[in-house]
């Protein structure tokens, strides 16, 4: 099943996508049931929406052992963990907003796990149970602020640094999808899931025992190697098998 979010008639709601028609659904993103009335929508006619709204995404760092040796550090022992902001959040075909602090932006495109219930000290066994689906990510990073500030909050915090989408896909297995990120077609990086460091129940678990994941919070489980830089005009997609491609345009600021 894909689940969108999507806006109609001045009206942000969840849907079903079943091929270009979009089936209204009601209540939140924990229990959606199919719309009272609700009739089906074509797609065209409507504005996909990041298909989750998280009260936080946990991002991971150097979870592909490509993406550690390119920038010459260690492969980490236990998952190497980071809060983006929900603002940073933008949908499919949103711009992403180039900073004028920054002269390094970089793309790493991921695969991104949404969760579907409250998870607290979960086992990896369990992990699923909690889980709604899986969806596209990128995450958008000023990599000359990283690099200054150490830590980061500012170089993976600002504003339209975390797209999402274009839909949460359900009853997926995460464990060996291909993934790739182009910049203007050209192919930046190819890589498959099942060379994650640390796999998705595991992070699901791994995080969960340090704080409660709430229904619609993203886990962004890292990128792979070939991170670089992206200019104003760029379009970037980052396409993952079984789900679809997120595609963005950067922009300047307004």
């Amino acid at each position: 099943m894909k689940i969108v979010r999507f806006r109609h008639a001045g009206r942000d709601r969840y849907g079903a996508l079943e091929g270009d028609r979009v089936t209204p659904l009601d209540g939140t993103i924990e229990a959606l049931t199919p719309a009272v009335g609700g009739s089906p929508v074509a797609l065209k006619d409507v504005r996909l929406l990041a298909p989750a709204v998280p009260s936080k995404i946990v991002a991971i760092g150097l979870n592909y052992a490509d993406h550690a040796a390119e920038g010459n550090r260690e492969l980490p022992k236990e998952p190497m963990l980071f809060i983006k902001p929900s603002t940073a959040v933008i949908g499919p075909d949103d711009e992403i907003v180039y900073p004028p602090q920054t002269a390094n932006l970089h793309h790493e495109g991921e695969l991104a796990i949404v969760i579907g219930k409250a998870a607290r000290n979960v086992s990896p066994a369990d992990a699923r149970r909690y889980v709604l689906g899986y969806t596209c990510a990128n995450d958008v990073t000023a990599r000359d602020l990283q690099r200054r500030d150490v830590q980061f909050t500012r170089g993976k915090g600002f504003d339209t640094f975390a797209p999402l989408g274009p839909w949460i896909v359900t009853g997926l297995d995460p464990s060996d999808l291909a993934l790739e990120t182009r910049v203007n077609g050209e192919v930046r990086q190819k890589s498959r899931t099942s060379q994650l460091i640390f796999n998705c129940d595991y992070l699901v678990s791994f995080i969960s025992q340090v704080m409660t994941l709430l229904p619609g919070d993203v886990i962004s489980t890292g990128t792979p190697a070939g991170v670089g830089p992206m200019k104003v005009g760029d379009v970037v997609e980052v396409e993952i098998e079984q789900i679809g491609c997120l595609k963005n345009t950067i922009a300047a600021p307004r």
